[in-house]
């Protein structure tokens, strides 16, 4: 695969959106990853350096639209954690910084190749396979038969069953969305789409949504990143997470500076923070399981084993471009109506 040869292993703060907000000694950083990760990271990192930190947690897709849209005038400078291809389709617009992380030499080969491929702008931050979960719970209790496969999820006997990301906000979605064009071929993958869309209840807004729903006992199915499912698992949820038996997609998450960032040589020490041992330790400690792109880093004992998982060889270079994004999400929206 391009990227991923190498591996084998409800906080919301307010942030600051005018200029005259700003202020020396404080980072303005958007984050991408689970809400109890960026309160980890936020309350670590001020512990550590001093710096206040203003953490505002908001789904992938919405970090693109407020990135592009402030581009003139940022008010934020890290991009923390979030699908890559998303950070990538901002490099590709011109919208990030460039630097070279201090850790480079210690990173995964799919956190370095995801480097290079962004032009210097975004670093791989953590890696996690796509696939869905289902509680066994509720599945029972409807009489409802294990799903293996994404051609199980099209089936009527799940109408009304499952639910997934929207893939104009989620990440997520959108990998997920990509994953099946690669798996199964454009036209293919939308006839499916179709099919899968009956059956689906809501389009959430966050990727991870859909799998905490499931948790919860709210849907019997939701689909989403893997280590998200398995955090509701290891917090009792009655889930059993599915590896689809026709190949599924993976995220390379990443980290990027804001081009224009006002807190540049902050932001620079942040990122290396966040790629170093000790930072990307924080994700385990808010109960995350992603492989870590650090090779010193730790293994969260629960993280999925990517290497056994059969993988699509996900084109990041291709679907990575803003054409791309934008004529699929176009294409999802005239075929799928993600709004039900």
């Amino acid at each position: 695969m391009r990227l991923l040869t190498a591996i084998g292993a409800g906080v919301l703060l307010t942030l600051a959106t005018a200029t005259g907000s700003r202020s020396a000694g404080t980072l303005n950083i958007l984050c991408g990853v689970d809400e109890a990760w960026c309160a980890v990271m936020e309350k670590t990192y001020e512990a550590k350096t001093g710096l206040h930190v203003t953490m505002a947690r908001m789904s992938t897709g919405e970090i693109l639209d407020r990135v592009r849209a402030e581009k003139d005038a940022p008010t934020v400078d890290v991009w923390w954690g979030g699908t890559g291809v998303t950070h990538l389709q901002a490099a590709y617009e011109g919208l990030l910084e460039r630097h070279r992380p201090r850790q480079e030499a210690d990173l995964l080969p799919w956190a370095r190749n995801f480097y290079s491929l962004s032009g210097g702008t975004s670093v791989g931050l953590y890696a996690g396979a796509l696939g869905f979960a289902y509680n066994a719970d509720l599945l029972s209790a409807e009489g409802l038969p294990a799903p293996n496969c994404w051609k199980d999820l099209a089936k009527p006997i799940y109408r009304g069953h499952i639910l997934s990301g929207n893939p104009h906000s989620s990440g997520t979605a959108f990998t997920t969305l990509v994953t099946l064009v690669q798996l199964l071929g454009e036209d293919e993958a939308f006839a499916y789409m179709r099919e899968l869309g009956r059956n689906i209840a809501e389009y959430t807004k966050a990727g991870s949504e859909p799998v905490k729903a499931a948790g919860r006992g709210k849907i019997a199915i939701g689909i989403a990143f893997m280590h998200d499912a398995v955090t509701q698992k290891e917090a009792g949820a009655p889930l059993v997470i599915v590896a689809p038996c026709e190949g599924t997609g993976y995220e390379i998450g990443a980290v990027s500076i804001v081009k224009g960032s006002r807190n540049l040589e902050e932001a620079r020490r942040f990122v290396d923070f966040a790629l170093s041992p000790e930072g990307q330790a924080t994700g385990a400690a808010a109960g995350q399981n992603q492989v870590p792109s650090n090779a010193r880093a730790k293994l969260p004992p629960a993280a999925p084993d990517i290497s056994m998982i059969k993988m699509v060889d996900y084109d990041f270079a291709t679907f990575g471009s803003p054409e791309q994004r934008d004529r699929l999400l176009g294409r999802f929206d005239r075929e799928i109506n993600p709004t039900n």
